[in-house]
């Protein structure tokens, strides 16, 4: 089970995948300031220091800088955290999911048809 993370570590976690998995500490923070996210380096290197505590990110020292590589990637992450929430809201019914999209119109008709096409050629 993936531990639990926070938003903030989440969105430090989307940088950091959306750079092949790996990352230097002074780019993450340029690229989070580029997201205009107003941290201050010592609160990045916390929410750093948590990821890493809870195993989702590794660290290596490259001289005297520190490189930061996922251990954890997205498509899991997203995987599991999926599977917890249909678990969580639906009893692990994904039919109760659809449902809601489309009764509330969080779905668009063609996503359903791209669901539709994707079903056909993936299915077993």
């Amino acid at each position: 089970m993936t531990p639990k993370i926070s938003d903030s570590e989440l969105e430090i976690l989307r940088v950091i995948w959306s750079n092949d998995g790996r990352m230097m500490f002074s780019e993450i923070v340029e690229e989070l300031h580029a997201k205009e996210f107003t941290w201050k380096n010592n609160t990045i290197l916390t929410f750093l220091a948590r990821l890493t505590e809870k195993n989702i990110l590794d660290v290596q020292k490259k001289g005297r800088r520190n490189e930061y590589i996922a251990l954890l990637t997205e498509k899991d992450y997203v995987g599991q955290e999926t599977k917890d929430f249909v678990g969580k809201m639906y009893e692990g019914e994904v039919k109760g999911l659809i449902a809601t999209l489309v009764e509330n119109k969080l779905i668009s008709n063609k996503e359903i048809e791209e669901l539709k096409e994707y079903w056909e050629k993936n299915k077993e």
